[in-house]
């Protein structure tokens, strides 16, 4: 019953963008279609794992969608005019009778297209995320917000307001074309991404546990069916490699009571290698393409550490390399970060210190967390064990993540109990 519970939930993640692209299609009222394709959504999770799926799921979920958007607009008498109009767009056959797609319905996936709308540009990043993760990701409000440790009460006002303010942009149901392709991919791309890395590595503070692995392998599966839809697009191709090279990683970063195991001393037998495999084996055709942007580079440096048998068999030379690259595509404090650690791994710690004693003048990183953990780091190798614990204390105390806390505080102690 579990397994056929997995599979239904995995096929309605799937239909769940198809389902709403044909309403939206049919009946021109995206915030109402929304609605009602969860409301299809909940009915065949309750029904078909005990039912069995039909033999036309996606007709189906149509069916009763329509019917729950039909439902809805006769219910509310304020709306009389509305549902004149929809019931004369809507076959009689498909309000009395159970109806599946039309022929043309069933050729189309206008899964892409919704995805460019819940990525629309005059949302924040915040709504982008949560009605992408319901609209297009199939998920419940309930799982969005808990995803993200909000009330629900609090995602379910942001998905509306979401909702209304692409339904008051006017912005067809179509895939944008030329030089607003570009532009818009680079949002959607950037949205996908925030999903991925707040399902790797969670910036809850709660005592949940490092990741949210149900986060990560939705940013995952858009962004495979972005890469299928733009399979000339190398930056899409390089963001799929570098969530794959990054999230095959997962099932080392934390120990048997879920506390944070730093990559240097991750069991590296535990990776998923077929996940490495495909990310290698992706970017290692995407890089010679000659489009290099900075989810390729970020991709290739990942890729050179999930191909080394050990931290001591890393090649960070060519590691400082790549961030060199990566940080002419513009000024960002967390590169240079990255790239003061591979700098004290080749040329020593001393080195790297001096590149994080710059960072500490920017503002956007002085306090930083993880600048201040790399800095204890570099200042224990130098052998500066009480400025190197004073630091990992400072940096537990700034992180908003549990177990980074108690990892960090765990540093802190080791050094202080040695000294």
């Amino acid at each position: 019953m579990t397994d056929g519970r997995h599979a239904a939930e995995d096929l309605l993640r799937e239909l769940a963008p198809q389902v709403l692209g044909v309403l939206v299609r049919r009946y021109d009222a995206f915030d109402l279609c929304e609605d009602a394709v969860q409301e299809a959504l909940l009915a065949a999770a309750l029904q078909w794992p005990g039912a069995g799926v039909p033999d036309n799921p996606r007709g189906w979920l149509v069916t009763v969608a329509s019917r729950r958007l039909v439902d809805r607009i006769r219910s509310d008498s304020a709306r009389r005019r509305r549902e004149d109009t929809l019931a004369l767009a809507t076959p009689q056959a498909e309000l009395l009778g159970a109806a599946a797609d039309t022929a043309s319905d069933a050729e189309r996936d206008d899964s892409l297209a919704l995805l460019f709308l819940c990525c629309h540009p005059s949302l924040s990043p915040a709504s982008r995320i949560a009605l992408t993760l319901r609209a297009v990701g199939g998920l419940t409000t309930a799982q969005v917000a808990a995803a993200f440790l909000v009330p629900e009460p609090t995602m379910a006002q942001r998905i509306s307001r979401a909702k209304q303010t692409v339904k008051a942009s006017g912005t067809p149901l179509a895939v944008p074309e030329g030089a607003d392709l570009t532009e818009r991919l680079a949002d959607v791309r950037h949205v996908v991404y925030l999903i991925f890395n707040e399902g790797y590595a969670t910036t809850g503070s709660d005592d949940t546990g490092l990741t949210v692995p149900e986060l990560s392998a939705e940013a995952i599966r858009l962004t495979r069916m972005l890469h299928r839809s733009v399979p000339d697009d190398t930056e899409t191709a390089g963001l799929l490699a570098l969530m794959l090279l990054t999230d095959a990683r997962r099932p080392a970063r934390t120990g048997p009571s879920g506390e944070l195991v730093p990559l240097a001393d991750q069991d590296r037998g535990r990776w998923d290698h077929r996940a490495v495999a495909e990310g290698v084996g992706l970017i290692s055709r995407t890089l010679p393409l000659g489009r290099v942007g900075p989810y390729q580079l970020q991709a290739a440096i990942a890729a050179v550490h999930d191909e080394a048998e050990d931290i001591g068999a890393t090649d960070w030379p060519q590691i400082l390399a790549l961030y060199e690259l990566l940080e002419q595509f513009g000024p960002n404090p967390m590169v240079s970060l990255n790239r003061a650690v591979a700098v004290a791994m080749v040329h020593g710690p001393a080195a790297g210190l001096d590149l994080i004693t710059t960072l500490e003048a920017d503002n956007r990183t002085a306090r930083h967390h993880r600048l201040l953990a790399t800095r204890a780091h570099l200042l224990e190798l130098l052998g500066e064990h009480e400025a190197a614990a004073a630091s990992y204390r400072e940096a537990a105390r700034r992180t908003t993540s549990a177990p980074e806390r108690r990892h960090l505080g765990a540093m802190a102690h080791r050094l202080e109990a040695d000294a």
